[in-house]
């Protein structure tokens, strides 16, 4: 286990989200948070004429799917064949990729998911980034501030990794998973195919193919 396996190129498939630049431009997954707002903007010009736009900021492609008790607020890209479900609410500055799944009750704010990203129920995303085919079980959190309101750090071993941010979630690698309830604390980092149990209150760096049973 090495600092790479963090690495975005070591989580992640950029061949499956639109905001491949992005991560190309830093090494880590939080160094992206500060930047998906303006990424989304930079984004939208190359798309605005193959998406609807039925609100500034906000940009839908015609074959998703939107509830129309969804929220969705600027800025926002929601790509080819997503499903935002009933009582999504979409605070800005999420990219959610091609045939995603934004499920009743999901909140999202400040966050990426790649392509194929399934978050189906009752679940909160904030400051964080979901990999291709990520999964989140009804229920599982990716909390992003510390009850100490302190900066956030990411457990690597016995090293405490700076990230220089209040605000910063969980990162989850291609076809990572978080079963039911479960709580992906701020720092958490699942490498790919990684899953944790359900109930199970998670921290720090997990390489991938990790079983986290508690």
């Amino acid at each position: 286990m090495t600092e790479n396996d963090m690495k975005n190129l070591a989580l992640f498939d950029l061949r499956h989200t639109l905001a491949a630049e992005l991560f190309l431009g830093f090494c880590y997954p939080w160094e992206v948070l500060p930047h998906i707002s303006k990424e989304i903007a930079n984004i939208s010009t190359s798309i605005e004429m193959q998406y609807l736009q039925p609100a500034e900021g906000v940009f839908i492609h015609p074959t998703a799917v939107i509830d129309p008790s969804a929220r969705l607020n600027a800025p926002c890209i929601i790509c080819a064949h997503a499903n935002v479900r009933c009582g999504a609410f979409v605070r800005g500055g999420v990219l959610v990729g091609e045939d995603c799944v934004v499920g009743n009750s999901v909140e999202l704010k400040n966050c990426i998911l790649f392509d194929g990203v399934q978050v189906p129920h009752l679940s909160y995303v904030g400051d964080s980034v979901l990999g291709h085919c990520a999964h989140l079980g009804a229920g599982a959190i990716a909390s992003n501030l510390r009850g100490d309101r302190e900066r956030v750090t990411i457990r690597f071993g016995n090293e405490r990794i700076p990230t220089g941010l209040k605000k910063c979630g969980a990162f989850l690698g291609d076809f990572a998973e978080a079963g039911c309830n479960a709580v992906l604390n701020p720092g958490t980092v699942l490498g790919r195919r990684a899953r944790a149990y359900p109930l199970v209150s998670v921290r720090g760096f997990h390489p991938a193919d990790s079983v986290i049973r508690e």
